[in-house]
């Protein structure tokens, strides 16, 4: 297989999430050699804000032929118009999937008459533009892969985003639909691996998301970058860098450092942006908080340095997530060796691989109490070897050169 296209709305130059994930692996497919071409959107995510110097064209289709002289591949990105909602409410995220299926579709038809893809890869969420890979794959008779990074209509059920219990029998039954047309059906943790594999009837198989642990890894100089950013050297500094939506619950963060604001060496760091972050921000304004600070997502060239900077490492999600979404988040602080604090059941997959791996410190989910002693023990408590753990798990199972050879071993696998 050397030509392999991907249909999804997150794509590079994304930082974050789906976007940053499908950027990389499909660099690394163009760095191996492959002809990869992307049917995508502009790139709006984290801030739900189409961003420059996409902005203006926003509306209309565009192409973009990148050329590497490092790799003998190719690649070729489709961006295709979408609506993208300010605040992305739960009818409107459904206008967001509805208006990229429904864009992606005209390019892909014109794909129709062309040269054949041997592969075509979707990722979910969201779950229907599987249904667009299963047109091209029964017309051109092409492999699929369908990868899940999360469970969103069991999310969406979970979250009380859709109540109604035909509506959520309905779209599993679509999802099935996809499962059944896909060659290979992959997820990225093992407790997700197990619940997709009891719905889908067949093998799925697991590829974490992956760290570049070349780019990001442990800096000596830790105390050095306290200044750099702004802080004292006897500061402890408490992060939380992500998206800020819905699913985490990340006021408790707000709460936490309220009830410790009279540990003064506690700096407590929100960085990243969402729909959430405003009414974040209001909570915190509200009760005053000068120990807590919101700043924007951070330069990628900065974000090693940026993240060595914290002492702690926030990982905060509701009871209802914790095994349907794996946070992508935790990669990258693993691959910096960083103390992480991470709020999951003991009933959960998450829980069980931090846990048997000794990679953080956890605390019951959707439990101040436990929240803010768990804060309280990471800054009383030595847990060198903890941060120790963190990097060499990075190391030996989550470098992206050994996830992805494990995937083109699947590929090759399935093209028989």
């Amino acid at each position: 297989m050397k030509r392999i296209l991907l249909i999804h709305y997150n794509f590079y130059p994304e930082p974050t999430g789906i976007g940053k994930y499908n950027g990389e692996m499909i660099q690394w497919f163009v760095d191996q050699g492959y002809d990869c071409t992307v049917i995508t959107s502009y790139p709006y995510y984290p801030f739900w804000k189409v961003q420059e110097p996409y902005h203006s064209r926003r509306f209309w289709y565009s192409t973009e032929e990148v050329n590497s002289e490092h790799s003998n591949g190719k690649l070729r990105i489709i961006r295709c118009p979408q609506y993208v909602p300010s605040n992305p409410s739960g009818l409107k995220r459904v206008l967001l999937d509805l208006s990229f299926f429904v864009s992606a579709a005209l390019p892909l038809i014109g794909f129709l008459t062309k040269k054949k893809f041997d592969l075509v890869i979707t990722v979910a969420p969201p779950f229907p533009v599987g249904l667009l890979a299963v047109f091209y794959k029964k017309i051109r008779k092409a492999k699929l892969l369908y990868h899940t990074q999360d469970m969103q209509i069991e999310a969406a059920r979970d979250l009380n985003m859709i109540k109604s219990k035909w509506l959520i029998r309905v779209l599993l039954k679509i999802e099935k639909y996809i499962y059944d047309q896909s060659e290979i059906v992959s997820s990225i943790s093992a407790e997700m691996v197990r619940k997709i594999s009891e719905k889908a009837k067949k093998d799925v198989y697991l590829l974490p998301n992956w760290a570049d642990t070349r780019v990001f890894y442990p800096l000596k100089n830790r105390l050095d970058l306290r200044r750099d950013f702004g802080y004292q050297t006897s500061d402890v500094i408490v992060l939380y860098s992500g998206s800020i939506g819905e699913k985490q619950g990340l006021e408790s963060i707000i709460h936490a450092a309220n009830h410790l604001r009279e540990v003064k060496i506690l700096k407590f760091i929100v960085c990243g942006s969402g729909p959430y972050r405003a009414q974040l921000q209001r909570l915190a304004e509200k009760l005053s908080l000068d120990n807590l600070q919101f700043l924007p997502i951070q330069p990628f060239e900065k974000f090693n340095q940026f993240l060595n900077l914290a002492d702690l490492h926030l990982i905060i999600q509701k009871s209802s997530a914790s095994d349907l979404v794996m946070p992508s988040k935790l990669t990258t602080i693993l691959s910096v060796g960083g103390l992480s604090l991470i709020t999951a059941n003991k009933d959960s997959g998450l829980y069980s691989l931090v846990k048997d791996h000794d990679l953080g410190i956890l605390v019951d989910a959707e439990n101040q109490a436990a929240l803010n002693e768990g804060i309280l023990k990471a800054v009383n408590e030595d847990f060198v070897y903890l941060r120790n753990n963190a990097r060499k798990y990075a190391e030996n199972y989550l470098s992206i050169d050994s996830v992805m050879a494990s995937l083109e071993e699947l590929i090759s696998v399935a093209d028989g």
